[in-house]
């Protein structure tokens, strides 16, 4: 028997395509991570002159034929392993989280540092394989959503007396 291509291989691919489709449209590059540990892309940014830029944005995807929505609509509900969480927090490049909708061809996305930062979250979660977090739905990803999160790494890469304070 040969291994097969199963339904999940194909709606993983259609979110990297999706992504990929919006970074280039923008101008920049995006490369698929060949050891998956947690993070699946990484986006690179270039000047108007075509020049490499600093810097990088780490992206996660995640895929559904079965898109859930919570909180009045407002929030899709997803779950992601605890020890997937530690390294984006921790990343100190941005790290975002792509929900990708098969069905309306539709990507939300979080940006994890910022949803986490602030709040006392490792103190309330149980010990537990899996934590679950809430993408806005408000956050469709579009070019100009690609656009901002060139922003959010060029805010990491300022020196710390630059950085905006919260």
């Amino acid at each position: 028997m040969r291994k097969r291509r199963t339904r999940e291989h194909v709606i993983a691919d259609l979110s990297v395509n999706h992504v990929e489709r919006l970074v280039l449209r923008c101008g920049w590059t995006v490369e698929r991570v060949q050891h998956d540990y947690g993070l699946d892309l990484i986006m690179r940014t270039y000047s108007a002159s075509g020049q490499i830029q600093s810097g990088s944005i780490w992206f996660q995807l995640k895929a559904t034929e079965h898109m859930l929505k919570a909180r009045n609509k407002r929030a899709i509900p997803i779950r992601v392993e605890w020890r997937d969480l530690l390294l984006w927090v921790n990343e100190p490049m941005p790290v975002i989280l792509i929900v990708y909708d098969v069905v309306e061809d539709r990507a939300y996305w979080l940006h994890v540092q910022e949803y986490f930062r602030g709040r006392e979250w490792a103190a309330r979660i149980e010990i537990t394989t899996t934590v679950s977090v809430h993408v806005p739905a408000a956050n469709i990803l579009n070019e100009s959503a690609v656009r901002s999160f060139a922003r959010l790494r060029d805010e990491c890469l300022l020196n710390p007396w630059e950085r905006k304070i919260p």
